[in-house]
């Protein structure tokens, strides 16, 4: 079976009652101009708009060695998204800080960067437009109870900055104003990184 581009919208904290999770050094970087944004930003076990279902243990998987590419800072997505798997620099808007679980859901904190593409979200969350989050990966699914199920072999690329998110009511909220080759977002170390997490989870 041949693996797809798969993409999945989230909307981040309508409400604006996410947590505060900001470490001392970001609220220092927020009281200088910087932007961070909070929400849901992929989910587990539960049918979304797109009609898929991502069993938890690919999400824990994935997610986990995500976190290793938040460490490095390299966790970076763009404003809008491609219909490819590559992520463009040229077009990118944000870099994911930090994720965890709360529930099935996978939580996240996003930095806005100040590249074009970033001006441009900054501009439009400080406008009051609501931004919602998508998850971009490659896999193949299976029809199962008329539920479409991603299969173990989905591979987790970046998390794209939209407009329109399938999950109802989740749309990301600002922290402070005042989610030819393949692209290194995955790389062969990441992969055996990847690979020992399988071994020791076993």
């Amino acid at each position: 079976m041949s693996k797809m581009l798969l993409r999945e919208y989230y909307a981040l904290c309508p409400d604006g009652t996410c947590l505060d999770i900001l470490t001392e050094a970001e609220k220092k970087k927020v009281s200088e101009g910087a932007t961070y944004l909070v929400g849901i930003i992929q989910a587990a076990e539960n049918l979304n708009g797109n009609g898929r279902v991502y069993p938890r243990a690919i999400l824990e998987r994935e997610m986990e060695s995500y976190k290793k590419l938040c460490r490095e800072r390299r966790s970076v997505g763009e404003l809008d998204h491609p219909d490819d798997s590559v992520v463009n620099l040229k077009n990118v808007s944000h870099l994911v800080a930090d994720v965890w679980w709360d529930g099935n859901n996978v939580m996240g904190k996003i930095e806005v960067l100040n590249t074009p593409s970033g001006q441009i979200l900054t501009s439009l969350v400080g406008s009051g437009v609501k931004i919602g989050i998508s998850s971009r990966g490659l896999g193949s699914v299976r029809e199962q109870q008329g539920k479409t199920m991603v299969e173990d072999d989905y591979q987790l690329i970046c998390f794209d900055m939209v407009q329109e998110p399938s999950t109802s009511g989740a749309y990301m909220s600002p922290k402070a104003l005042h989610e030819h080759k393949e692209p290194n977002i995955i790389t062969k170390s990441d992969r055996i990184y990847r690979a020992l997490n399988n071994i020791l989870s076993d």
